[in-house]
């Protein structure tokens, strides 16, 4: 094939102003959801004692915003997996993750929740990643608070990198026909 040589295209101002306002606007959500994690801990095994470390006052979770645990998945938007994941777990781990609203994280906390760890058997999921997707992985059996506070860390920064855009509004129909947000977009 011949190489097509392509003109740039054209921006006008007004573009290339609602671009760099976008894009600010992209940073600040970033920087919002950077350090307001809400996380949802999802923890079956040893590895609980270590997420308890975490949140403690000695390495305080809390410093990097990821204070207050919820303890429903419509409040979360990181959860975190914390230990062993057996096969019949499964389904239900699925059903947390997909109750929890957009964005969400997820991050793999010790080794059986990232490969399955030393159970190499029919029980044991062989890691969260065959059944939901996971953004950043903690090894170590058990993993070290340090270990957890650089993962933490790693995931703000995915998190403030990525295109934050600002909810856009569905069009409400009351029952008459009529659209409730017509006066409001005006």
């Amino acid at each position: 094939m011949a190489d097509v040589d392509v003109a740039p295209a054209l921006i006008t101002r007004k573009e290339e102003a609602i671009g760099w306002l976008q894009k600010q606007v992209s940073k600040g959500l970033g920087w919002a959801r950077k350090y307001s994690l809400f996380t949802y801990p999802y923890a079956t095994a040893c590895c609980g004692m270590e997420y308890m470390s975490v949140a403690a006052s000695r390495y305080d979770i809390a410093r990097f915003g990821a204070e207050f645990p919820r303890f429903s998945p419509r409040q979360a938007d990181l959860l975190m997996v914390i230990g062993t994941v057996n096969m019949k777990q499964g389904p239900i781990l699925k059903r947390v993750y997909e109750q929890m609203v957009e964005p969400k994280w997820v991050m793999a906390f010790g080794v059986c929740a990232s490969s399955g760890g030393f159970y190499d058997n029919y029980a044991v999921l062989q890691g969260i990643d065959r059944i939901i997707p996971v953004d950043v992985y903690v090894p170590g059996c058990p993993p070290r608070p340090e270990q957890v506070l650089d993962a933490l860390v790693l995931l703000q920064d995915k998190i403030s990198r990525q295109l934050h855009r600002p909810l856009e509004r569905a069009a409400v129909i009351a029952p008459g026909g009529r659209d409730l947000l017509e006066g409001m977009n005006k």
